[in-house]
């Protein structure tokens, strides 16, 4: 049998984040309320980024996450998949040339 799993000792970005312990609803406000509250407790937290990546690579749809809304991590997934066609029609672009002078 292959034991995968961590050891008890180990700690995930999750163990370090400022929100350990404060209550999830926060992070979760109905639709129109205040984020305010949420994006305090995720202001200066060192696992920031972390959280945010981990919510943008996992889809997260609801809630603050790295002390982004669903909005603005929208925003962000928008930016970043028009940066990767960018740089595809870049990249396509540049082997037209060579093949075209070869």
């Amino acid at each position: 049998m292959n034991d995968t799993t961590e050891p008890a000792d180990a700690k995930g970005w999750q163990d370090f984040a400022n929100c350990l312990g404060v209550d999830p609803d926060l992070f979760f406000p109905e639709r129109g309320a205040s984020t305010r509250e949420a994006k305090e407790v995720c202001k200066g937290c060192v696992v920031r980024e972390d959280c945010l990546e981990y919510a943008l690579g996992n889809g997260e749809k609801f809630g603050i996450w790295g002390g982004l809304s669903e909005r603005e991590r929208r925003r962000i997934r928008r930016q970043r998949a028009l940066a990767r066609r960018t740089a595809l029609e870049v990249e396509a672009e540049a082997d037209t040339t060579k093949t075209a002078t070869a």
